[in-house]
């Protein structure tokens, strides 16, 4: 089977990469810039990801000679073209201005890597370092209004990118990365997803063996889709959990216990945790602690379901690579975006063994799979719901009251978005309920209450995002029939904010 391997030099955008090739049907792992490279038949070209460090600072990660000298097209992105440009002694230096977001790039040469592509393009750029010189053997193929954008090597398949392909506000940027893989290193696409669930399931089977799994089952897609997966190889081997918090949307557990009637043979238990979840939260404020607090408590509730079945040696979870890369550091341990309650491991008191057969999927990867395991589209295509649940979307101290007003709310919202059509037409809406209060007029009546925050988003990967652009009109009913129908909020808000430099959840 072809492969590509990413080196990953703390990108949070790497895994993005990794997601555009899968999608043209060619195999790639990322891999540490100190790990060995194999160069076995089967590598047919390497990408070098951008990363947060400067090529001219003591420590900094350097790029091999052994992959220089290897023979296979490579690709330099961000700081990867920093590398491959300092490398071959061109300089690298802090820039005079620097450059985020979308910008435009002219090329200016053509070369098979630009097939189809347009003279001028709208890119991602994501840097302050710059290339300000390019001297043989390298050459310069494109520039935005204040950097070096391409480099190639006049006599090696070697090019350096500027630029952010990977992300979707990169216009062109997925036909840039095909040319790359068919165009510059002529791989033959033979990987697809029905490959990652028959070796997955063999996986599973392999490291299971004839143990028991407990699987914490939220209602979301991730863990769905983990539990039709981990059911496809262990069978009655597995346990879910469903775990209510209290801190779940409006008739939660009701419809999600419903809608798993589809599994007929699929072991779900319930349990009840609301209590230990309020108590828990009391008198917390600051979002990285709760979402702590949070993956703790549910821990704790499933070694307590251990210990009542006692027979489970693994834990399983629907994490995915979004929450694995926005909870890990990068850069030394310098740069977390923020924690998610499912990632970082185990207590250090627990007995589990974990178990996330979906950790290295994007979102539209896992909803593939879920088809693939022929699981309803009601199943498949739903909303993602953050498994701290209304507890990130409550900013400031959580109670039973807040968490009554945000369940209203944001049932109106789905509501009618539902009602209007457009449920299907958005990635994921839900409401926040922030931690300030306004004047308002009700009646002849002064006001003084909630203020909720709508949000409403358009994605592919959930990595990048762009508000959803729903009618005047449509966003007036909501607001109208929040303030009318929910006690305690005044006055309605819509986030306009993409990601970045967002995140999609405000916690």
């Amino acid at each position: 089977m072809n492969k590509v391997i990413v080196i990953d030099y703390g990108s949070q955008y790497n895994q993005l990469i990794t997601r555009r090739i899968r999608h043209k049907n060619v195999f790639v792992e990322v891999v540490s810039p100190t790990a060995p490279i194999e160069l076995t038949k089967d590598l047919k070209a390497i990408i070098l990801s951008g990363g947060p460090s400067s090529v001219y600072e003591e420590g900094a990660p350097r790029l091999s000679e052994a992959i220089i000298n290897s023979g296979l097209p490579i690709l330099g992105i961000c700081y990867g073209m920093q590398l491959i440009a300092q490398y071959f002694g061109s300089r690298v230096e802090k820039g005079v201005v620097r450059e985020y977001g979308k910008n435009e790039i002219t090329l200016l040469k053509e070369d098979v890597l630009f097939k189809g592509l347009s003279k001028v393009q709208t890119v991602f750029m994501s840097h302050s370092d710059h290339v300000t010189d390019v001297i043989e053997p390298l050459d310069l193929l494109s520039t935005s209004a204040y950097a070096n954008a391409i480099i190639k090597h006049t006599s090696k398949p070697i090019y350096g990118l500027q630029f952010h392909p990977e992300v979707t506000h990169s216009v062109e940027g997925e036909q840039l990365i095909e040319n790359f893989l068919f165009e510059v290193a002529k791989i033959q696409p033979d990987w697809n997803i029905e490959d990652f669930i028959t070796n997955k399931v063999s996986e599973i089977k392999d490291v299971v063996k004839d143990q028991h799994v407990i699987l914490g089952l939220s209602g979301g897609v991730d863990s769905t889709v983990c539990a039709a997966l981990l059911h496809k190889a262990i069978g009655n081997q597995l346990v879910c959990i469903f775990v209510d918090t209290g801190l779940l949307r409006k008739h939660e557990a009701i419809e999600v216990l419903k809608n798993y009637e589809v599994f007929k043979d699929l072991n779900i238990i319930k349990v009840d945790a609301k209590e230990q979840f309020y108590q828990a939260l009391k008198g917390v404020k600051d979002p990285e602690e709760k979402r702590k607090i949070i993956g703790r408590v549910f821990f704790e509730v499933f070694e307590q379901e251990k210990e009542k079945h006692n027979y489970a040696s693994f834990l399983a979870q629907g994490t995915i690579y979004p929450d694995v890369i926005e909870s890990l550091s990068t850069n030394g341990g310098k740069t977390t975006i923020k924690s998610h309650h499912n990632v970082g491991g185990l207590p250090k008191q627990s007995t589990f063994k974990i178990l996330e057969p979906l950790r290295e999927l994007f979102k539209d990867e896992v909803r593939k799979v879920g088809f693939e395991l022929n699981l309803d589209e009601t199943l498949v295509n739903r909303h993602p719901f953050p498994g701290p649940g209304l507890g990130v979307r409550i900013l400031g101290e959580i109670d039973e009251s807040r968490v009554k007003i945000l369940q209203e709310a944001d049932d109106v919202f789905i509501t009618l978005l539902r009602k209007h059509q457009l449920y299907e037409k958005v990635s994921q809406a839900f409401c926040v309920l922030l931690p300030v209060k306004s004047v308002g007029v009700m009646g002849d009546n002064r006001t003084y209450e909630n203020v909720l925050a709508i949000r409403s988003v358009d994605t592919t990967d959930f990595m990048t995002a762009t508000f959803s652009r729903l009618p005047f009109e449509f966003l007036e009913e909501v607001a109208t029939t929040i303030i009318n129908k929910v006690e305690g909020i005044n006055r309605v808000v819509y986030d306009i904010t993409s990601k970045p430099p967002g995140t999609i959840e405000w916690e």
